[in-house]
């Protein structure tokens, strides 16, 4: 009768645990009007211009990081025409494994971004060093923002 409740237990404990989202990405996968969100909650310091999927995929050096184009399936992207380094981005790939290869690319990318911009606009180093990176499922997130604050509270799940 004990074995019985402790593997009850085990086995109540495995559900509760599936049902919070298992990997350990937290909640559930990103949209592309989570991008929409986090511009409406003002986390940005100017207007941000909206980027399509085939410049995004470039952007991200996605297919150096050995992603096919058709792994992205959708995406919704928002970045500073110049003026900062702010942008978000809702990247849907095909699969969780495209997905955890996309977040090593957004690493590079930012760590790109912060080397090129030491000199050149000092000033945003630091929202590039505290940029905001996940991956929920089939889905990443990147945020580099004015306000993380209000980029987080706009994606709270």
């Amino acid at each position: 009768m004990k074995f019985l409740r402790m593997m009850l237990a085990a086995a109540l404990c495995a559900a509760a645990l599936t049902g919070c989202g298992g990997s350990g990405t937290g909640g559930s996968a990103y949209t592309t009007g989570d991008v929409d969100k986090i511009a409406q909650a003002g986390a940005f310091s100017e207007e941000l211009e909206s980027v399509d999927g085939d410049t995004a995929f470039a952007l991200y050096g996605l297919a150096d990081a050995g992603l096919d184009r058709a792994q992205l399936t959708d995406c919704a992207v928002l970045r500073s025409a110049g003026a900062t380094c702010e942008e978000a981005a809702v990247l849907i790939l095909d699969s969780e494994d495209a997905a955890q290869t996309a977040m090593t690319a957004l690493d590079g990318y930012l760590q790109k971004q912060i080397d090129t911009n030491k000199d050149y606009r000092p000033e945003e180093i630091p929202k590039l060093e505290s940029a905001w990176t996940s991956a929920r499922e089939n889905t990443v997130l990147l945020v580099v923002a004015e306000n993380m604050n209000a980029a987080m509270d706009a994606v709270k799940n």
